[in-house]
């Protein structure tokens, strides 16, 4: 066996982050830290742990709750304007939008197709 090839094999600790606990074993490389152990990790212990970072969940559900109340707000805003519109042009004579669509059940001729007028 050739000698000051193999690495240096020695008793190293590994701390957890997550609940403290400390691991001796060994090791080639350096003592280090890891996030989360067995001791502390929810698929060993069967705690769930919730992790909110800085009430980013919270922040997101009121970005998006105002959000949907503007979007609301302009929808109600555009039918009250279609309703003065359409009344305004009933009064002048026009017709709305929907009375020139054709009743439900009623058939339509097809326009012509490229097809048309060969034998």
């Amino acid at each position: 066996m050739k000698k000051a090839i193999h690495p240096k094999y020695k008793e190293i600790t590994i701390t957890c982050g997550g609940c403290g606990t400390v691991i001796k074993t060994r090791s080639t490389r350096d003592s280090y830290k890891v996030d989360v152990c067995s001791n502390c990790h929810p698929f060993y212990t069967g705690r769930q742990k919730y992790v909110d970072s800085a009430g980013r969940v919270e922040r997101f559900q009121r970005k998006w709750s105002a959000a949907k109340m503007k979007r609301e707000e302009a929808e109600k805003q555009k039918k009250k304007g279609e309703g003065e519109t359409q009344a305004a042009g009933n009064a002048a004579g026009t017709s709305s939008p929907s009375q020139d669509v054709p009743p439900v059940g009623t058939k339509t001729e097809p326009a012509p197709g490229p097809d048309a007028g060969k034998p």
